[in-house]
């Protein structure tokens, strides 16, 4: 598995663990540390964490483009790929969907996540728990997604948190590696916030606190879902070598 990580604060969390857990092991490239993001995917999978950087911020973060590139190889190739908040978005810039600044402000704490009738035979959200609860927080939205793209979970704020492009692409608004910590973390990041997202992070620190053993339960099994289907691409890609 590739790790592409674009932001110091949003590294794997919960993932190095549940990826563990499945027998998944990664390589993780960190371009805002200068390592490049490479032109082709080598690995049997690929996921793209969040960051605090626009997915409109091309010219201050001219590897977001490489970033795309990637996510849209790693499709050709029939690899499963995840893209997290801002690799969602970057997901659906890639195959031709539109993102913008969010017209509902700062999405905190815990989204509500429900699946749309799709999610049901989807390899990766099928028997999720319905609604789902995960830790989020984002300023940007998946403003249009991909005319090919599947719809999966709507949310009351944002409507677009979960989506599919062709077999094997799938993208999260949501943050499903994060804990409550993880969260406090961003929080005290944010560099000054207005009076009402000061107001909506600490109302969305209350929300994961409380909620935070349901967004870790059922954000393990969205995981584990999404590594057996990388184990089982894996398993065909070698039964055909």
């Amino acid at each position: 598995m590739l790790v592409v990580q674009p932001d110091p604060l949003d590294p794997m969390y919960e993932l190095e663990g549940w990826f563990t857990e499945a027998g998944v092991s990664w390589t993780c490239v960190r371009p805002y540390a200068g390592e490049p993001v490479p032109e082709r995917l080598e690995a049997d999978g690929l996921v793209v964490l969040g960051g605090d950087m626009s997915s409109l911020d091309d010219a201050g973060y001219p590897w977001l483009e490489d970033i795309r590139a990637l996510q849209r190889d790693a499709s050709d190739r029939e690899a499963p790929s995840l893209g997290i908040c801002l690799g969602a978005q970057l997901m659906a810039q890639a195959f031709g969907g539109r993102t913008a600044v969010g017209d509902r402000g700062l999405e905190t704490g815990v989204a509500r996540v429900e699946w749309l009738p799709a999610a049901a035979v989807d390899p990766v959200h099928a028997g999720l728990p319905h609604p789902f609860l995960a830790g989020t927080m984002h300023g940007d939205m998946v403003a249009e997604l991909p005319k090919d793209a599947t719809w999966l979970g709507t949310g009351p704020e944002y409507p677009h948190q979960a989506f599919r492009v062709g077999r094997t692409s799938w993208g999260v608004q949501f943050h499903p590696e994060i804990n409550h910590a993880a969260y406090l973390t961003w929080v005290h990041d944010h560099r000054n916030p207005s009076e009402q997202d000061r107001e909506r992070l600490a109302s969305g620190d209350e929300d994961l606190l409380a909620h935070e053993d349901v967004v870790l339960r059922g954000n393990r099994r969205l995981i584990s879902n999404f590594t057996g289907v990388l184990r089982a691409a894996a398993d065909l890609g070698a039964a055909s070598r």
